[in-house]
C-alpha cells in the first residue's frame, strides 16, 4: 500500500470490506446504477479506516495553502457518515478541531447542536465520506458560512458523481478515488430493467 492509497488500492480495499458492490441500485432520488458504495462498511473496520483516513490526510498535507492553516483548522462533517473520516482525518493532520451538522428529524435542515458554534472567520475543511449527489456537501457549505466560517476545500474519501452532483468550483478539492459508474434516470431508460435484473433500492 502505497502512502497516500492509489485508485486500484482504495477500491481494492472498498471490496473487500464490502464497501463497493456491483449490480442493480436504485437511489432515493430516482437514479438507476450499476454500482453502490458505502464507505461505512469500510469504516467498520479500523485498519481500513486508518488507512483511508491517513492516506487523506497526506492528499490533504500535500496542498500547500493547506499545510499552512492545519493547526488553525476547523474540519467540518455532516452526521454521520463523514464522522469516521472527519475524526481520523483531524487526528492524522494534527488539526484543530472537528464539529458535524445534522438533522433532528428527516426533512429538516442541517444544524450545529446548541452551543456548538464557529468563530466569525474560522477556516473550515469539508469532509465526507463521499460526494455523490452534493446535496449534504452544499447544505453543509451554506450552513458554516452562514456562520461566517470560510470554507477553503472539500475532501472525502470516494468522489462518486451522478448526472446532477453539482461543481464546487473554484473550491480545492481532494479525493482518494474516484468511481465512474453507469446511471440511469429512471426505471423507463435502465437497461438493467430490461434486462429483468434484480432490483436492490437502496436507503441513503
Amino acid at each position: 500500500m502505497h502512502l497516500v492509497p492509489t485508485q486500484d488500492e482504495v477500491v481494492a480495499l472498498l471490496r473487500q470490506t464490502g464497501a463497493l458492490r456491483n449490480g442493480h441500485f436504485e437511489y432515493p432520488n430516482g437514479l438507476h446504477a450499476n454500482e453502490y458504495l458505502q464507505v461505512a462498511l469500510a469504516m467498520c473496520h479500523y485498519q481500513a479506516a486508518k488507512t483511508l483516513s491517513v492516506g487523506l490526510s497526506r492528499l490533504l498535507r500535500a496542498n500547500p495553502e493547506i499545510r499552512a492553516i492545519i493547526k488553525e483548522l476547523s474540519i467540518v462533517a455532516p452526521a454521520t457518515g463523514g464522522l469516521p473520516v472527519a475524526y481520523g482525518v483531524c487526528e492524522a493532520m494534527g488539526a484543530h478541531q472537528v464539529y458535524w451538522a445534522e438533522r433532528e428529524q428527516e426533512g429538516e435542515p442541517l444544524r450545529f447542536r446548541q452551543y456548538l458554534e464557529l468563530v466569525p472567520g474560522e477556516k473550515v475543511l469539508l469532509v465526507d465520506d463521499i460526494l455523490r449527489t452534493g446535496r449534504k456537501l452544499s447544505e453543509l457549505k451554506r450552513l458554516v458560512e452562514s456562520r461566517g466560517g470560510e470554507v477553503v476545500g472539500l475532501a472525502v474519501i470516494v468522489h462518486q458523481p451522478t448526472p446532477r452532483t453539482p461543481d464546487f468550483t473554484p473550491l480545492p478539492f481532494f479525493a482518494l478515488a474516484r468511481l465512474d459508474g453507469i446511471y440511469y434516470r429512471d426505471a423507463e431508460s435502465c437497461d438493467l430493467c430490461k434486462q429483468g435484473a434484480v432490483l436492490d433500492r437502496v436507503w441513503v
